[in-house]
C-alpha cells in the first residue's frame, strides 16, 4: 500500500491516504474531470506496475452517500453481506433488468447509478451465483467489488469530516 500511495504522490495529488490492503486511495485533486483522472491513474500504474489496474473513481459525498443508502431490507441481520460492485458507466437498461432478475435463494441483486449491489444469504466463497449461465452471459463490464462493510469503515475513518475529498478504488 505504501507503493500505491507513493505512485498517487508522483501524479501530484494531495491528501493522499491508503485505506487497508484493498487498493482504496483517497485524495485532493482540484479536477472534476473523473473520466480524465481515471484514464490518467490507470495509465500511471499500468506503467509503473506493468499491467493494466481497473480504476474507478467517486467523491467523498458519492461514497458517504453509497454507505448511508440501505439497499436491502435484510442488510445488517445474521448471515448476510452486501457488496457494492464499482462501475466506470451506469450499466445498459437491459443488462441491468437482467442482473437484479437473478435472484436465488442465496443472492441477489440491485443497479444503482454506476455500481450495482449484491446480498448474499452465504458465505460468498459458497455462493455459486457467479458461475451461473445467466450471470455469465451479462458480460458485465469491469467493476471493483467492496464489502459494503468496508465501505462504512472507510467513511468512518476517512470521509466523515472530508466530504470534499475524492475517494478512489482500484
Amino acid at each position: 500500500m505504501s507503493e500505491l500511495r507513493a505512485l498517487f504522490v508522483e501524479l501530484g495529488f494531495a491528501e493522499v491516504e491508503t485505506f487497508i490492503a484493498s487498493g482504496n486511495v483517497l485524495f485532493s485533486t482540484t479536477s472534476n474531470e473523473a473520466k480524465k483522472l481515471e484514464e490518467k491513474i490507470a495509465q500511471h500504474l499500468e506503467k509503473s506496475l506493468g499491467y493494466r489496474v481497473d480504476t474507478f473513481l467517486r467523491t467523498a459525498e458519492e461514497v458517504v452517500a453509497l454507505g448511508e443508502g440501505k439497499v436491502f431490507p435484510e442488510e445488517g441481520q445474521e448471515g448476510i453481506t452486501v457488496h457494492v460492485g464499482f462501475l466506470h458507466d451506469r450499466l445498459p437498461a437491459d443488462a441491468a433488468k437482467k442482473l437484479t432478475a437473478m435472484k436465488t435463494a442465496e443472492d441477489e441483486f440491485r443497479v444503482g447509478e454506476r455500481e450495482y449491489y449484491w446480498l448474499c444469504r452465504v458465505r460468498t466463497s459458497d455462493s455459486k451465483v457467479w458461475s451461473h449461465p445467466e450471470v455469465r452471459a451479462l458480460k458485465l463490464p469491469a467493476s471493483s467489488m467492496r464489502n459494503m462493510t468496508t465501505v462504512r469503515k472507510l467513511i468512518a475513518k476517512h470521509l466523515v469530516s472530508a466530504r470534499s475529498r475524492t475517494a478512489e478504488s482500484s
